[in-house]
């Protein structure tokens, strides 16, 4: 690739496909579209989000350096081992999907030699669904996950990672596909699982919304959630969260012994540990 700008195909054009495109298309990148519902593709072109859009990628693949396939986990394989022998000479990919171990290997038995594909993770954003929400601005800050295999040339990810940060990413990291979700597990996919059961916990004795403060917004907000996508992403990546809801498990049950017991210190104990982590991860943000 010269020192020009990439031409970029964003498959999957919803929240994040949807905000990949819009944040490529600010930087000046040729950026072309695909999704499968019409409607999508309308607005994209309407918006101005991509130069081009379609219900399928084939014509945009053998003009584009790069490819990012915006797809649930399970969608991934299926448009590759459709799209791969239309891939131009050089392409690189990348997906945004939010496990990584189950599927790495089959991805890779399915490109062709002359194409690389870099497993990333954009650790943003949002609990509403469609290109309707699509915001580069989520972006901003955020965290950015690359899971190297390999095969990958290390060309290729520095590709992936200049893009990144050149889309407002704040901490590009590099972590092998088994570490990616176990860390996932526990900072992602138990928060969403804790959102999801507090909210589901409410036996409507009162009218709750009358009288929640901002802990309970906070705490729920990502209950607000995609439940066909996290249904998928909870089952792919099983074990893990497991193993982190029982960890979980746990300190619930230290805090719930201590209230039974009516031990004040056990409490303090652990509020003032949780207080000195959470002043700690603060000096890291």
């Amino acid at each position: 690739m010269n020192g020009s700008k990439e031409t970029v195909t964003v498959i999957g054009l919803g929240v994040i496909g949807g905000s990949y495109a819009t944040a490529l298309k600010k930087l000046g990148y040729t950026v072309y579209g695909a999704d499968c519902d019409e409607d999508t593709v309308k607005k994209a072109k309407e918006r101005g989000i991509v130069d081009d859009a379609a219900t399928l990628a084939d014509a945009f693949l053998p003009l584009s350096d790069i490819v990012v396939i915006a797809l649930y986990p399970k969608q991934v394989e299926g448009e590759l081992r459709r799209i791969a022998h239309l891939l131009k000479d050089g392409a690189i990919l990348t997906d945004v999907a939010g496990i990584k171990s189950h599927f790495t290997e089959k991805i890779e038995s399915l490109l062709p030699e002359n194409a690389d594909f870099v497993f990333a993770h954009p650790m943003a954003g949002r609990e509403k669904k469609g290109i309707d929400y699509a915001d580069d601005r989520v972006f901003k800050d955020a965290n950015f996950i690359i899971t190297p295999s390999e095969r990958n040339k290390k060309s290729s990810l520095d590709t992936i990672e200049r893009l990144a940060r050149e889309m407002g990413f704040k901490n590009v990291m590099r972590l092998s596909p088994e570490d990616h979700d176990k860390v996932i597990s526990f900072v992602s996919q138990l928060p969403h699982a804790i959102a999801v059961a507090l909210v589901n916990s409410d036996d409507r004795q009162f009218d709750t919304p009358r009288f929640v403060g901002d802990s309970y917004r906070d705490l729920t907000r990502i209950a607000n959630i995609n439940e066909k996508l996290w249904s998928e992403l909870f089952l792919g990546n099983k074990n893990n969260l497991l193993a982190s809801i029982k960890e979980f498990e746990k300190y619930l049950d230290i805090i719930k012994k201590a209230l039974e017991n009516d031990d004040k210190a056990a409490l303090e104990d652990e509020f003032v540990r949780a207080t000195k982590r959470r002043t700690e991860f603060n000096k890291e943000l």
